[in-house]
């Protein structure tokens, strides 16, 4: 243990909080040390809503995850989500005062920083730039400009801002539990990096990652994030809409949804009926399954279409070859990868977060409900991966966070996601720092 690198994701979701600890094995997959989770009360869509219940919840997520892993955890890596996510398109350039030298990773740094410094609106703080193709004197669609010649290097990016009381009440959160944010990343890029094959990222693909209190989309064309997006609702309103339609308790709700929940309506027998318990000294309640899928089936197709839109507009409709990859729990709804697939025309498949992982207790994540958790541990390698990639600038601290420097967006933390999206193809560093306490 005393050569492995330790790497925790923490998930605070809107119906539960998670915690997964993981180290890379002798064959370059990630094993899952130990696991802990407890009920989110204190998020609500994505953003917390109460702090000492959510941080109650942490801790709980955390000293379980300890118990089952033996590792004392000081850092973790957290995902942001919810509706105040927002993102836009913007072309930025630099002029290089000499035309002798080769375009170098720290002009491509220049220009990538610079974006942090575009205004945004009052209250949101840019999380992340990520560069789509870069222009090097007017010479379009580059994908890597570094070591090339030129004077005018420019980029198109996509921009992604969040609400910086909703960062501030995720930090606070995690502090007062104890513990340290190396990561701060947004959750459709955690889930892709989780449930995406390279392939697919290459090809064209649309991430629907379909949670308790949101459904988060990311789009990838070529290896590059080219579109995200939060919709404000997911399984949680659809066990409302059970609750109200049916007259039935939330847990009632909820244990309808998952075991007798169709996303279409045709599927269901009409003649099937599901008897539950009633309030104290009133009979059981009778529930049509049939009248259960109805319910389902209006909110799910609200959500398919609302993706749809999303997809639509990013332009990208036309080019996905690799489909809808689906994740979350939403995602295990019996009939949502049909329904997806019969209103998208996009061929669909269930992501499931075991892609770069070890069979070595994999059962404890083999869910698309764990694809956001895994993905955060998955990201921080990938975070350790660059620090130790021969492209990193030599000034650049490995210290340096984004999430730890607030509003300040050093080297690292746009790097970083420029990795992602643009070159690297391993998922994990060929060398770990000695490190037992993490």
């Amino acid at each position: 243990m005393s050569k492995d690198k330790i790497v925790v994701g923490l998930d605070i979701g809107s119906t539960k909080i998670c915690a997964i600890v993981g180290r890379k094995d002798e064959y370059d997959k990630i094993e899952i040390l130990g696991m802990g989770k407890a009920i989110s009360d204190g998020v609500k869509r994505g953003v917390v809503s109460n702090i000492d219940k959510t941080v109650h919840a942490i801790t709980q997520a955390i000293q379980e995850a300890e118990k089952l892993s033996g590792i004392n955890i000081h850092v973790v890596n957290v995902g942001i989500a919810g509706q105040h996510i927002k993102s836009l398109h913007q072309r930025g350039s630099i002029t290089r005062h000499s035309t002798e030298d080769e375009i170098s990773a720290e002009d491509v740094n220049r220009l990538i920083n610079d974006m942090y410094k575009i205004p945004t609106p009052a209250g949101n703080q840019i999380i992340h730039v990520m560069p789509q193709d870069f222009i090097v004197d007017n010479e379009s669609d580059i994908k890597e400009p570094v070591g090339m010649s030129g004077v005018k290097l420019e980029a198109d990016f996509h921009i992604i801002t969040a609400q910086t009381t909703a960062i501030n009440n995720i930090k606070r959160c995690v502090q007062k539990a104890g513990l340290e944010i190396e990561n701060l990343i947004l959750e459709p890029i955690a889930s892709g990096m989780s449930v995406l094959r390279e392939d697919e990222k290459e090809a064209g693909v649309c991430l629907v990652d379909i949670g308790g209190g949101t459904t988060d989309i990311a789009i990838f064309y070529e290896n590059i994030i080219r579109h995200t997006a939060v919709i404000p609702f997911g399984g949680a309103i659809i066990t409302d809409d059970i609750k109200k339609g049916c007259m039935v308790m939330q847990n009632q709700a909820e244990l309808l949804k998952i075991r007798f929940g169709k996303a279409i309506s045709e599927e269901a027998n009409e003649n099937e009926i599901v008897s539950i318990p009633g309030l104290r000294d009133r009979a059981p309640k009778e529930i049509s399954v049939k009248n259960l899928a109805y319910i389902i089936e209006a909110r799910m197709s609200e959500i398919v279409e609302e993706v749809h839109k999303e997809i639509i507009k990013s332009g990208f409709h036309n080019k996905l070859v690799g489909g809808l990859v689906i994740s979350g729990g939403g995602a295990l709804l019996q009939g949502a990868e049909d329904l997806f697939a019969y209103m998208t025309g996009l061929e669909v498949r269930l992501g499931l977060p075991t892609e770069y992982l070890s069979k070595n207790k994999i059962e404890l994540v083999k869910t698309p409900i764990y694809a956001t958790p895994v993905g955060l541990m998955l990201a921080g390698f990938k975070a350790l991966d660059y620090r130790d990639d021969h492209h990193a600038i030599s000034d650049m601290s490995p210290a340096d966070s984004l999430a730890s420097k607030g509003t300040k967006k050093d080297n690292q933390g746009s790097d970083f996601f420029r990795r992602i999206i643009e070159k690297t193809r391993s998922l994990l560093m060929d060398d770990f720092n000695d490190k037992q306490d993490y």
